[in-house]
């Protein structure tokens, strides 16, 4: 949503905005954060601007349900995220002289507009967890037959041996023959 800010601009001191964003995160943008999750309903964002003699401030505050998989055994993860952001509101020419490192701490007006869903995206990109868990202490899938090993153990390969430690076994066995021989 692009707010009209040349009534703040001219002296009014308040804007207020309620508003909801759909989230439409496309299938090839596997470089997003917000990639493989789910938003069953709109963003909804609520906030002001405050004008106090020249010097403008947004808040803004931003929920949305999701809906994703665990990262260790797929199931399915559903939860809401809050965000809240905090900016000072200025135009372009007012911040020439600032390093650009700093630029992001604030929102930009562009003739006379301020557009509310880039900051706000932008915020949710990087504070949005990359990763779900269904619960801290998952288990996970069995690496071998692929169970959901917190519906319980699987029964593939308890007696296998780790090709990787088979030397280890060997010299343990021998260790064992030669304690078993001086007993």
């Amino acid at each position: 949503m692009k707010l009209d800010l040349r009534p703040l601009l001219a002296g009014d001191r308040l804007l207020e905005f309620d508003y909801e964003l759909h989230l439409d995160i496309a299938s090839e943008d596997f470089g997003s954060l917000l990639y493989g999750v789910d938003f069953p309903s709109p963003l909804k964002v609520k906030g002001e601007i405050t004008n106090t003699a020249g010097y403008m401030r947004m808040q803004a505050s931003a929920s949305v349900d999701y809906r994703a998989e665990c990262a260790r055994c797929l199931a399915p993860v559903v939860g809401e995220f809050t965000l809240n952001l905090e900016k000072t509101v200025s135009t372009k020419n007012m911040l020439s002289d600032l390093d650009e490192s700093k630029l992001d701490d604030y929102a930009i007006i562009e003739d006379g507009y301020l557009d509310v869903d880039e900051q706000i995206l932008m915020q949710l990109e990087m504070e949005f967890p990359s990763r779900f868990l269904c619960k801290e202490d998952c288990l996970g899938l069995c690496q071998r037959c692929g169970k959901n090993l917190n519906e319980g153990p699987c029964d593939c390969g308890k007696d296998e041996i780790d090709p990787r430690l088979e030397p280890l076994r060997k010299i343990l066995e021998e260790m064992k023959k030669k304690e078993n021989k001086n007993n």
